[in-house]
């Protein structure tokens, strides 16, 4: 793995660098991407090989806990980071944690601010979930050559605007290997189809935490069945605590200190004289 110094000042090895994505694009190789929130699934995440994770900017020191070694790249909340210099100071404070990159929505004004200090920044481009009313509902994007060629205008904005990786959500497959073959951009698929240079998956997805399937998912494990067999479980002690407690049978004699009757006498003399 590379050695670099992180933003913390740090002697620190990745598994990716931004030069490393960069240079991957000629390769033809691809990396994976998942999201993280904990040291545990940061260091679940390193232990089954994924070179990338996304988290809050809020839980990047949790997540370096976890894991010292994949590339992790912060998300800027809408709220917590509304002026610039607010997005400012989350983005230092993220990357100074640990992070190595940031991720926004914003505008391409924004992406600037950030890239102007040589932070590495990822746009999110395609169906962004949180301004999908100007799409009208959760479906792919640049179906149509109307909506493809805007789509190809807003690549080349977040481009000029010096972001070096772009999340691509639920863009149509051959609109994504089209694009990716003219733009500089690190391409990230998320329900985008293979031609991109980092897959990505939400770790709820892919370990079957997830109530409902996305359409562009694929579960790998069963937690969702482990988990509520865990709150039946954590039900069935919890209330066998409470009628053991009213039935008397809560504390028994082996689950109590002893003292013994010489020296409770001694007590209670004391007490009365």
């Amino acid at each position: 793995m590379p050695r670099i110094f992180d933003f913390g000042g740090r002697d620190v090895t990745r598994t990716v660098t931004v030069a490393s994505l960069r240079a991957l694009r000629h390769g033809g190789g691809r990396v994976t991407q998942v999201t993280v929130e904990s040291a545990e699934e940061a260091a679940a995440a390193e232990a089954a090989g994924i070179e990338m994770a996304v988290c809050r900017a809020a839980s990047v020191a949790r997540v370096r806990e976890g894991s010292r070694a994949i590339f992790v790249t912060a998300a800027l909340g809408f709220a917590e980071a509304v002026t610039d210099e607010e997005v400012l100071r989350s983005a230092f404070a993220a990357v100074t944690a640990g992070a190595d990159a940031v991720i926004t929505g914003r505008s391409a004004r924004v992406v600037r601010l950030l890239s102007d200090e040589q932070i590495p920044v990822m746009g999110h481009l395609g169906f962004v979930p949180r301004k999908s009313t100007w799409t009208g509902s959760v479906r792919a994007v640049g179906k149509t050559t109307g909506e493809a060629l805007a789509l190809w205008d807003r690549f080349r904005l977040l481009e000029d605007a010096g972001a070096f990786a772009v999340e691509c959500e639920l863009i149509a497959a051959p609109l994504m290997a089209e694009i990716r073959k003219r733009s500089g951009l690190v391409t990230v698929s998320l329900g985008s189809g293979p031609d991109a240079d980092v897959i990505f998956l939400f770790t709820s997805d892919i370990c079957g935490e997830s109530a409902r399937l996305p359409r562009h998912a694929r579960a790998w494990g069963d937690l969702r069945t482990l988990n509520e067999a865990v709150r039946a479980e954590r039900l069935r002690a919890l209330s066998g605590f409470r009628s053991a407690v009213q039935d008397g049978n809560y504390p028994a004699s082996g689950e109590m200190t002893p003292m013994a009757p010489l020296e409770l006498e001694k007590f209670n003399r004391k007490l009365e004289g």
